[in-house]
């Protein structure tokens, strides 16, 4: 419209300057014929243009959904014309059309980022968002699926939180259907993955709670062997419990915490009627379900102190020990993945550590059960390098007499792929470098179970791991250097000639460490001579 009032101006300025004037004035004012043509054409263009954006933008009916031509204005953006026309189907067209204008919005986005960022420019997130509260599910679905593809960088991300997405999204997890709620649930962790700015937001639209209460259902309830015992409430918690008890209010007890009542308070949207809908879905529902729900708190916990000590005073810890061991496919998946991002963030804040994966802890045995299962079994498959990732992460956390976890990771050493490898190495040494209170334990037991023959192995023809089997090889003679393990093995042997390896006296750690390791072999074998 602006650029149609810019034509219709410089059409009113050509005829101005046409009037009946005084020689002189038409002398200096003198207008070629070739500037009526053109402006008769770009008239013709703004009448079309107009014409069809009243075509479009007119009430449902039967052309509703089709395409009318293409106009002018978007000659050299032909898909303009086609964004253009189903965001009108999105404002303008009955519950039918607006789920096929977002279908074929959908398929724009999946095809091409540029379309995606047309579509963005065009305003297409506020119908989009619109369609997201009708009752037809399968546009709900369209619109969750549509605004997911959307958000493909930084700045898509930034456009769908000011528009309001989060807030959506938090409704449709609260009241929508279930198919609905599943692609809602992936579209939050695409997002998230493209943009942990709105980690915070979704947390404060109530988003993490009621994925935690969608992983919940049906998890809980069936493993009672799981069961956590709840911190003693105060007087005020009691009180508010039992109000809330005699006004009806019925608590599932799989969306309850072990923490605190408010979170307690908080899943009354997941009880009742909604529950009774829920069991009513179909398994693969149900299943797709969960698998998005571990999908988004993987991407929500990455790196977020705030969110991972929400779901560790959730039940969030013990959903994901259960379905590592009773899911299959995605949900297992996505469960490990989620693990390992909460135990990386409580690898480095104490506080969150301390209070999570305490070794009394129900929920903590349980995690920590299902990854060494997982390792024990040494299957390569999408679960053994988050599992072993999060046993590292967690190294502080285990006594001097648990020493179970160690060994299987010793014999990850010998495994034939490189990434499992450089995982059990890293953690390792996370249990045997000098910041682990216990690392003289750890160490032990690492000699013990054999590690220092594969480590040997992998310093010689580790290729990718050289240099961190090196640097896990000297904390081990650094603090176990009276070892006869290590004699036998010549350790000291093979950190001389490491020594002389210039790619690998590169790092900094090795370059620190070796000189101490071999400084302490060589008192302690001089000692036995």
């Amino acid at each position: 419209m602006d650029d149609t009032e810019q034509v219709l101006d410089k059409a009113l300025g050509l005829v101005y300057r046409c009037r009946n004037r005084v020689l002189v004035h038409r002398l200096f004012s003198i207008t070629p014929g070739a500037a009526f043509s053109k402006m008769c054409i770009q008239i013709d263009n703004s009448v079309a243009d107009v014409s069809w954006l009243l075509r479009v933008s007119a009430p449902a009916g039967d052309d509703d959904g089709l395409l009318h031509g293409l106009c002018p204005i978007a000659q050299n953006e032909p898909i303009l014309t086609f964004i253009w026309s189903n965001i009108a189907t999105l404002h303008t067209g009955h519950s039918d059309a607006r789920s096929e204008a977002a279908a074929a919005l959908l398929s724009l986005a999946c095809d091409n980022q540029h379309f995606a960022k047309l579509i963005i420019e065009e305003d297409g997130i506020a119908p989009l968002l619109r369609l997201l509260k009708d009752d037809n599910a399968e546009g709900q679905e369209n619109a969750a699926r549509a605004l997911g593809l959307l958000g493909r960088d930084r700045e898509s991300v930034d456009c769908l939180i000011a528009a309001g997405v989060c807030s959506a999204f938090g409704k449709v997890l609260k009241d929508g259907p279930m198919k609905v709620q599943a692609v809602v649930a992936w579209a939050v962790a695409e997002l998230v993955a493209n943009n942990s700015k709105c980690q915070d937001v979704f947390a404060q639209n109530n988003v993490v709670r009621l994925l935690v209460g969608h992983l919940a259902f049906e998890t809980i309830q069936e493993h009672s062997k799981y069961s956590v015992p709840s911190k003693a409430m105060s007087i005020h918690s009691v009180v508010l419990a039992n109000k809330a008890a005699a006004s009806g209010s019925s608590f599932d007890d799989a969306n309850a915490t072990s923490a605190t009542v408010p979170w307690k308070r908080q899943q009354h949207s997941l009880s009742g009627s909604g529950n009774r809908a829920r069991e009513m879905e179909d398994p693969s529902t149900k299943a797709k379900m969960k698998a998005m729900a571990a999908k988004a708190l993987w991407q929500l916990a990455r790196g977020n102190a705030d969110i991972c000590r929400n779901l560790t005073e959730s039940r969030a810890l013990l959903c994901f020990a259960v379905l590592l061991e009773k899911g299959t496919g995605d949900v297992r998946h996505n469960s490990a993945m989620a693990l390992m991002e909460i135990t990386r963030v409580a690898e480095h804040n104490t506080d969150l550590r301390r209070s999570a994966f305490k070794p009394n802890s129900p929920a903590c045995k349980a995690v920590i059960d299902q990854l060494l299962h997982i390792v024990e079994k040494g299957e390569h498959d999408d679960l053994l390098v988050p599992s072993v990732t999060a046993l590292g992460c967690l190294s502080r956390t285990f006594r001097a007499t648990e020493t179970r976890v160690i060994a299987p990771l010793v014999r990850l050493l010998d495994d034939k792929e490189a990434t499992v490898m450089s995982e059990a190495v890293a953690a390792l040494t996370k249990f045997a470098c000098t910041e682990n209170y216990l690392h003289v334990s750890h160490s032990q037991v690492i000699i013990e179970a054999g590690g220092a023959r594969h480590l040997i192995q992998l310093v010689y023809l580790g290729e990718q791991v050289q240099v961190e089997a090196m640097v896990l090889l000297c904390y081990i003679a650094k603090h176990v250097p009276d070892s006869q393990e290590l004699a036998d093995a010549e350790v000291l042997n093979t950190l001389s000639w490491a020594s002389k390896q210039a790619h690998l006296v590169q790092d900094e750690r090795a370059d620190k460490l070796l000189p101490e390791a071999k400084a302490r072999l060589e008192l302690y074998q001089m000692r036995r001579l």
